[in-house]
Protein backbone atom coordinates (compact mmCIF):
# COMPACT_ATOMS: atom_id res chain seq x y z
CA UNK A 1 0.00 0.00 0.00
CA UNK A 2 1.52 3.39 -0.65
CA UNK A 3 0.66 6.56 0.83
CA UNK A 4 1.10 9.89 -0.52
CA UNK A 5 2.29 13.34 0.30
CA UNK A 6 1.47 16.06 -1.74
CA UNK A 7 3.61 19.46 -0.93
CA UNK A 8 1.46 22.33 -2.10
CA UNK A 9 4.32 25.01 -1.73
CA UNK A 10 5.77 26.48 -4.41
CA UNK A 11 8.78 26.67 -2.37
CA UNK A 12 10.17 23.12 -2.49
CA UNK A 13 11.81 21.85 0.39
CA UNK A 14 11.03 24.07 3.50
CA UNK A 15 8.84 24.23 6.10
CA UNK A 16 5.84 22.43 4.77
CA UNK A 17 7.70 19.44 3.33
CA UNK A 18 9.36 19.37 6.36
CA UNK A 19 6.06 18.43 8.01
CA UNK A 20 5.08 16.23 5.72
CA UNK A 21 8.13 13.94 5.48
CA UNK A 22 7.76 14.10 9.67
CA UNK A 23 3.89 13.21 8.85
CA UNK A 24 4.80 9.86 6.58
CA UNK A 25 7.57 8.26 8.69
CA UNK A 26 4.89 8.66 11.13
CA UNK A 27 2.50 6.54 8.28
CA UNK A 28 5.85 4.33 7.27
CA UNK A 29 6.45 2.77 10.82
CA UNK A 30 2.85 1.74 11.18
CA UNK A 31 3.61 -1.32 8.99
CA UNK A 32 6.61 -2.32 6.92
CA UNK A 33 4.53 -2.91 3.79
CA UNK A 34 3.40 1.03 3.24
CA UNK A 35 5.53 2.87 1.33
CA UNK A 36 5.35 6.06 1.20
CA UNK A 37 6.07 9.21 -1.28
CA UNK A 38 6.49 12.90 -1.68
CA UNK A 39 5.75 15.16 -4.51
CA UNK A 40 7.38 18.33 -4.22
CA UNK A 41 4.07 20.36 -6.64
CA UNK A 42 7.11 23.17 -6.61
CA UNK A 43 8.58 21.14 -9.15
CA UNK A 44 6.19 21.02 -11.42
CA UNK A 45 4.22 24.01 -13.65
CA UNK A 46 0.66 23.10 -12.83
CA UNK A 47 -1.73 25.49 -14.71
CA UNK A 48 -5.19 26.36 -13.71
CA UNK A 49 -7.99 24.57 -14.72
CA UNK A 50 -10.19 26.56 -17.15
CA UNK A 51 -13.20 24.23 -16.62
CA UNK A 52 -13.33 23.26 -20.40
CA UNK A 53 -14.29 19.97 -19.35
CA UNK A 54 -12.41 17.58 -21.88
CA UNK A 55 -11.16 15.08 -18.38
CA UNK A 56 -14.38 13.97 -18.83
CA UNK A 57 -12.48 11.76 -21.05
CA UNK A 58 -9.87 9.23 -19.34
CA UNK A 59 -7.28 11.31 -18.09
CA UNK A 60 -6.77 13.89 -20.20
CA UNK A 61 -6.33 17.30 -19.81
CA UNK A 62 -6.27 20.29 -22.54
CA UNK A 63 -3.11 21.06 -20.42
CA UNK A 64 0.35 19.20 -21.17
CA UNK A 65 1.94 20.54 -18.06
CA UNK A 66 3.09 19.09 -14.98
CA UNK A 67 -0.01 17.72 -13.60
CA UNK A 68 -0.22 15.82 -16.44
CA UNK A 69 3.43 14.06 -15.51
CA UNK A 70 1.72 13.48 -12.52
CA UNK A 71 -1.10 11.74 -13.43
CA UNK A 72 0.59 7.72 -13.41
CA UNK A 73 1.92 8.09 -9.90
CA UNK A 74 -2.35 9.76 -8.87
CA UNK A 75 -3.56 7.17 -10.18
CA UNK A 76 -2.03 4.57 -8.82
CA UNK A 77 -4.73 1.65 -7.08
CA UNK A 78 -2.44 0.72 -4.32
CA UNK A 79 -3.00 4.29 -3.30
CA UNK A 80 -5.04 4.41 0.45
CA UNK A 81 -4.16 7.17 1.75
CA UNK A 82 -3.10 11.11 0.36
CA UNK A 83 -1.99 13.95 2.86
CA UNK A 84 -2.16 16.92 1.36
CA UNK A 85 0.29 20.06 3.20
CA UNK A 86 -0.04 23.84 2.36
CA UNK A 87 1.18 26.32 3.87
CA UNK A 88 -1.39 29.31 5.05
CA UNK A 89 -1.69 32.12 2.75
CA UNK A 90 -3.84 34.69 3.20
CA UNK A 91 -6.08 32.65 5.17
CA UNK A 92 -6.46 29.42 3.15
CA UNK A 93 -4.11 26.96 1.13
CA UNK A 94 -1.67 28.26 -1.76
CA UNK A 95 -2.37 28.76 -4.70
CA UNK A 96 -0.66 25.90 -6.30
CA UNK A 97 -2.47 23.81 -3.67
CA UNK A 98 -5.69 25.22 -5.40
CA UNK A 99 -4.66 24.86 -8.71
CA UNK A 100 -3.82 21.09 -8.27
CA UNK A 101 -7.21 20.11 -6.63
CA UNK A 102 -8.87 21.80 -9.51
CA UNK A 103 -7.13 19.67 -12.15
CA UNK A 104 -7.26 16.68 -9.69
CA UNK A 105 -11.55 16.70 -10.68
CA UNK A 106 -9.80 13.89 -13.81
CA UNK A 107 -10.08 11.75 -10.87
CA UNK A 108 -13.52 12.39 -10.11
CA UNK A 109 -14.92 12.43 -13.53
CA UNK A 110 -13.28 8.76 -14.11
CA UNK A 111 -14.83 6.73 -11.89
CA UNK A 112 -14.20 8.39 -8.82
CA UNK A 113 -10.86 6.94 -8.42
CA UNK A 114 -10.16 8.14 -5.21
CA UNK A 115 -13.17 6.68 -3.66
CA UNK A 116 -11.94 5.46 0.04
CA UNK A 117 -8.49 6.55 -0.29
CA UNK A 118 -8.08 8.20 3.54
CA UNK A 119 -7.44 11.55 2.56
CA UNK A 120 -5.35 14.18 5.60
CA UNK A 121 -4.64 17.39 5.66
CA UNK A 122 -1.43 19.63 7.03
CA UNK A 123 -0.99 23.44 7.61
CA UNK A 124 1.72 25.31 8.39
CA UNK A 125 1.47 28.97 9.42
CA UNK A 126 3.21 31.61 10.59
CA UNK A 127 1.59 31.95 14.11
CA UNK A 128 -0.16 29.22 16.20
CA UNK A 129 -3.23 31.03 15.26
CA UNK A 130 -2.58 31.77 11.63
CA UNK A 131 -5.24 30.23 9.19
CA UNK A 132 -4.13 26.97 10.02
CA UNK A 133 -7.77 25.15 10.27
CA UNK A 134 -9.56 27.72 7.64
CA UNK A 135 -6.95 25.94 5.10
CA UNK A 136 -7.48 22.50 6.24
CA UNK A 137 -10.83 22.52 6.23
CA UNK A 138 -10.86 24.39 2.43
CA UNK A 139 -8.64 21.47 1.53
CA UNK A 140 -11.06 18.85 3.48
CA UNK A 141 -13.91 19.95 0.92
CA UNK A 142 -12.08 19.40 -1.99
CA UNK A 143 -11.43 15.92 -1.04
CA UNK A 144 -15.11 15.20 -0.18
CA UNK A 145 -16.19 15.53 -3.38
CA UNK A 146 -13.64 13.34 -4.39
CA UNK A 147 -15.35 10.56 -2.04
CA UNK A 148 -12.35 10.18 -0.39
CA UNK A 149 -12.26 9.42 3.44
CA UNK A 150 -11.22 12.25 5.63
CA UNK A 151 -9.29 11.79 8.85
CA UNK A 152 -7.99 14.50 11.61
CA UNK A 153 -4.94 14.15 13.71
CA UNK A 154 -6.44 11.50 15.37
CA UNK A 155 -6.19 10.85 19.50
CA UNK A 156 -4.53 12.94 21.93
CA UNK A 157 -5.93 16.13 20.23
CA UNK A 158 -7.98 14.69 17.43
CA UNK A 159 -8.63 18.40 15.71
CA UNK A 160 -9.05 18.88 11.79
CA UNK A 161 -5.61 18.03 11.16
CA UNK A 162 -1.91 18.92 11.82
CA UNK A 163 -0.98 22.87 12.32
CA UNK A 164 2.24 23.62 12.21
CA UNK A 165 4.22 27.09 13.34
CA UNK A 166 6.77 27.75 11.27
CA UNK A 167 7.67 31.48 13.02
CA UNK A 168 8.41 30.52 15.96
CA UNK A 169 12.17 30.54 17.67
CA UNK A 170 14.06 27.68 16.45
CA UNK A 171 11.60 27.45 13.47
CA UNK A 172 8.84 24.58 12.99
CA UNK A 173 11.46 22.08 14.15
CA UNK A 174 10.99 23.27 17.43
CA UNK A 175 7.20 23.58 17.32
CA UNK A 176 6.63 20.31 19.41
CA UNK A 177 2.99 20.23 19.41
CA UNK A 178 2.57 21.25 15.70
CA UNK A 179 4.89 18.01 14.92
CA UNK A 180 2.73 15.72 17.60
CA UNK A 181 -0.17 16.56 15.31
CA UNK A 182 1.65 15.10 12.21
CA UNK A 183 3.06 12.54 13.29
CA UNK A 184 -0.55 11.53 14.96
CA UNK A 185 -2.08 12.53 11.02
CA UNK A 186 0.42 10.24 9.38
CA UNK A 187 -0.59 7.53 11.57
CA UNK A 188 -4.21 7.65 11.37
CA UNK A 189 -4.02 7.50 7.84
CA UNK A 190 -1.99 4.53 7.59
CA UNK A 191 -4.17 2.71 10.20
CA UNK A 192 -7.39 3.81 8.39
CA UNK A 193 -6.29 2.88 5.09
CA UNK A 194 -5.12 -0.47 6.14
CA UNK A 195 -8.94 -1.05 7.76
CA UNK A 196 -10.28 -0.24 4.81
CA UNK A 197 -8.43 -2.15 2.74
CA UNK A 198 -8.61 -5.23 5.11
Amino acid sequence: MKILGINGSPRVGKTTSFALKVALESAAAVRPNIHVELIELGNYEIKDCIGCNKCRQPLTCTHNDGFMLLVPTLSDPDIGGIIIGTPVYMGTMSGLCKSFLDRAIMFRRNGFSWTDVVGGVLAVGNSRNGGQELAIQAIQAALLVQNMVIVGDGPPYAHYGATLVSGIEGGIEKDELGLTTARNLGKRVAELALKLRG
